[in-house]
């Protein structure tokens, strides 16, 4: 059996988690072969640790075969140490009245601490997904304290907005959900992303041959992918957790194994007219685990451009209002 990896998880006693350990623990994220350790981070608080107390309980009454060992800290440098993979799922949710500029301020000092503890003392060969939103700024910032590691080791997650593109997309063509391809995410991880429907396929046919629909692609459908979040939020009075820790799985999954086309946020060094120094959701093609290339190669017609624009234009925003936390 291989040696065990190193899987550092912040927010570990949250909602997201408690879907979400599991199944890295069961083999899903890396998997049937790969055991983990697992490292939880939560903050100092004494109903938080002692709720992820009774986590880590469940994990240990699991019995996976593949869980080698857990670590229960509300010491950043504990929970990074030699880490492997760091995901960075804990976030300041935003509370009502919340300006929208405190809430990326206030999110910016956590990642910032967090990304100058994992460039000190995470694993030589270190990867960091973020969760937590705004999960593009999130990562620029925390991408932005490191000295050892470079920019494509920090990718942010946009994955669930194109698991709800693909998900849509079958339902309005009666279809079933594997049949969809190509579906790739653009921007933001915000209402404001853009699902390029253009170049996605159904059964491998265009996706608007297989629904002539240009109106339902250009509105309901960019909308719906959008705000789906918020949808969830009416329904069921909480956010997505469930969905949130599956599309990190995929996320991750798709990032180790070579070959995998699909949508991740990063730095996007200007492919497809975003500025170069945000991170953006982009499609990538996965060459060896934990590396990427971005795919440059799909055109964009006038729609495609004016979305990408605007979805550029609020990462730019986000950018200027943490502009004081950004690292040198």
């Amino acid at each position: 059996m291989k040696s065990p990896i190193r899987v550092a998880v912040t927010g570990a006693a949250g909602q997201i988690s408690y879907s979400l350990l599991f199944r890295i623990a069961s083999g899903a994220m890396f998997g049937p072969e790969q055991p983990v350790i697992l490292q939880l981070l939560e903050v100092p608080v004494e109903k938080v640790m002692k709720a992820l107390e009774g986590v880590a309980m469940e994990l240990d009454d699991c019995a996976f075969p593949l869980l080698k060992g857990l670590v229960l800290t509300d010491d950043p440098k504990v929970a990074f140490k030699d880490a492997n993979w760091s995901l960075l799922v804990g976030s300041k949710p935003r509370g009502p009245g919340m300006e929208r500029a405190d809430l990326l301020k206030d999110n910016g000092k956590i990642f910032t601490a967090q990304g100058k503890v994992i460039d000190e003392v995470a694993a030589a060969d270190a990867r960091v997904a973020v969760v937590g939103n705004p999960a593009n700024t999130n990562c620029m910032i925390a991408a932005s304290q490191a000295k050892r590691l470079t920019a494509d080791r920090f990718t942010a997650m946009v994955r669930l907005d194109q698991n709800r593109a693909q998900a849509q997309l079958a339902k309005k063509a009666g279809v079933d959900l594997t049949t969809v391809k190509d579906i790739f995410i653009y921007g933001n991880h915000s209402p404001s992303m853009f699902p390029a429907f253009a170049h996605a396929t159904i059964g491998g046919k265009p996706a608007t041959q297989v629904i002539n629909d240009a109106a339902w692609f250009q509105g309901p459908f960019c909308e719906a992918v959008g705000k789906r979040g918020a949808a969830i939020i009416a329904a069921r009075g909480l956010s997505s957790a469930a969905s949130a820790a599956n599309a990190l799985v995929d996320h991750v999954r798709s990032l180790v194994t070579p070959g995998a086309i699909h949508s991740i946020a990063v730095k996007s060094n200007g492919a497809y007219g975003f500025d170069a120094n945000v991170w953006a959701g982009l499609p990538v093609r996965t060459t060896t685990p934990g590396s990427y290339e971005v795919i440059t190669s799909y055109s964009m017609d006038d729609f495609a451009k004016s979305k990408i624009a605007a979805t550029n234009a609020e990462l730019v925003e986000e950018r200027t209002m943490v502009a004081d936390l950004l690292g040198k």
